[in-house]
């Protein structure tokens, strides 16, 4: 599917709130009308609810919303937001929503010191970082690299997003010293995805440059094709990640962003630089 529940979700629950503002209600009065527990109108607008079609047109109806074209919008969004995307066959091994906020962006920028970004991982190297990174059966490690590469899908559709990736030099020595064959072909893979004709631009952050502008780590920012769908900042975590969706710490975030490309290699630049790698 195109669209994401995830992201449908979030935009769900962002219109029932301009919906409530616009016809003057606080939460308690709305809730009160309808005669609802006072956590049930909190939860559909914080997104952590998915409200059926009944709630929604008894929240239409108390906001006085009379627009054909906008009640089926609204009833559309809550059956969009019900819907299964591919990553919840993996419930069991993806700790967050992140896949299904990735999977209707239009552009994923992303800045990573530690791993190769997810995207842009063949499958001994994920299973290598699950292995790792996490107490996991052989299992689930089969089912992490698995959803892993499904994910890359998105990266050939004909309306996949653009995807800028800065991988630190730093990952690239590492993992050539800790497994030089791996290293081979997960760097060759990189070279390949840069030098195609495709939405993908790979630069290197290399160590010349010294410290980082983005001294707190790794960060991935997702930008959307429809303006109802604020951008979103992804900070990864042990356990379930960090969502920023304000617009002043996403401004943040882009221009630490923005800094740390000025400090990369150029495209041309960071393609010689990791063929001298895998070469030396």
């Amino acid at each position: 599917m195109k669209h994401s529940p995830t992201v449908r979700k979030r935009r769900l629950a962002a219109e029932l709130k301009r919906m409530r503002e616009d016809a003057g209600y606080t939460v308690d009065a709305a809730r009160r009308k309808l005669q609802w527990s006072a956590g049930r109108l909190n939860h559909m607008e914080a997104g952590r609810s998915r409200p059926d079609a009944s709630a929604l047109r008894d929240l239409m109806n108390l906001y006085e919303v009379t627009s054909e074209a906008r009640r089926e919008a609204i009833l559309t969004l809550g059956r969009q937001s019900k819907e299964r995307g591919w990553w919840d066959t993996y419930a069991d091994v993806l700790p967050d929503t992140y896949i299904g906020f990735e999977a209707e962006a239009s552009a994923i920028s992303t800045f990573q010191p530690i791993v190769i970004p997810g995207l842009l991982q063949i499958e001994d190297y994920a299973a290598t970082s699950a292995r790792i990174a996490l107490t996991r059966s052989d299992s689930d490690i089969d089912r992490i690299v698995a959803a892993r590469m499904e994910r890359q899908a998105i990266l050939n559709r004909d309306d996949g997003p653009e995807l800028h990736a800065v991988i630190s030099e730093d990952v690239l020595i590492r993992l050539r010293h800790s497994d030089p064959v791996l290293a081979d072909r997960q760097i060759r893979h990189l070279i390949e995805a840069a030098e195609a004709l495709n939405k993908i631009t790979i630069q290197v952050h290399p160590q010349s440059a010294g410290m980082y502008a983005a001294s707190f780590g790794s960060m991935v920012i997702l930008d959307y094709a429809d303006e109802l769908d604020p951008s979103i900042v992804y900070v990864e975590t042990r356990a379930e990640g960090l969502y920023m969706e304000d617009p002043a710490q996403v401004g943040g975030y882009r221009r630490a962003f923005d800094h740390v490309v000025v400090d990369a290699l150029s495209k041309a630049g960071s393609i010689d630089l990791m063929k001298k790698i895998i070469d030396e």
